[in-house]
């Protein structure tokens, strides 16, 4: 998807509960906010990238069932990272005892970073900016995270306090100690 960036700092500061209002009253429109305040507007994606995405949430969420560790989240799920950035990755799981005794309502971002998160890189996504995402998930407490890059045939593995691997043309993921027993088959994905 594009990704559109307005700096409203000229006008407002936006903050946290401004950028909540601003989701409730614009439900259609998919929107992050950057630490800095920043508002990112991102466009729909194409059919294959939908595919894509809901493939690894099913798969994600089979594992999850089996295993009753956490709880995993679609794309339009909000986290408050502890930086101040409120983003919603493609895919995300958040391991139980860290959601138990949080008491939000249904309708709040989540106030912390997840476990793990996926991107997906669509056909429109910029690279770089998908990898300072990443960034800024491990930085934020993000344990475990995928950058899939289908049209490079790459997978960026980010793991909290180490530097990226790059893998060419991965038929697996696996995801170590953060999900176990969990393996990704990569061959419907990356085609």
């Amino acid at each position: 998807m594009t990704a559109l960036t307005l700096n409203l700092d000229p006008i407002v500061a936006l903050n946290h509960g401004q950028f909540r209002q601003l989701c409730l009253a614009n439900p259609d429109l998919k929107l992050e906010r950057a630490s800095t305040g920043e508002l990112i507007v991102m466009s729909p994606t194409g059919w294959e990238t939908g595919k894509r995405n809901a493939n690894l949430t099913i798969d994600l969420g089979v594992w999850n069932r089996q295993t009753n560790l956490g709880v995993v989240f679609d794309s339009s799920t909000g986290f408050t990272l502890p930086n101040g950035a409120d983003r919603s990755p493609d895919v995300s799981w958040v391991q139980q005892e860290r959601l138990d005794g949080l008491n939000l309502s249904p309708a709040d971002f989540l106030p912390l970073a997840p476990d793990f998160v996926i991107e997906l890189r669509s056909e429109t996504d910029r690279l770089q900016a998908l990898q300072a995402k990443m960034l800024e998930y491990r930085d934020n407490g993000v344990r475990l995270g995928w950058l899939i890059n289908p049209k490079g045939s790459t997978v960026q593995i980010y793991r909290l306090g180490q530097e990226t691997e790059v893998l060419e043309a991965p038929e697996q993921l696996f995801g170590e100690d953060v999900l176990p027993g969990f393996a990704l088959n990569l061959l419907d994905i990356m085609n």
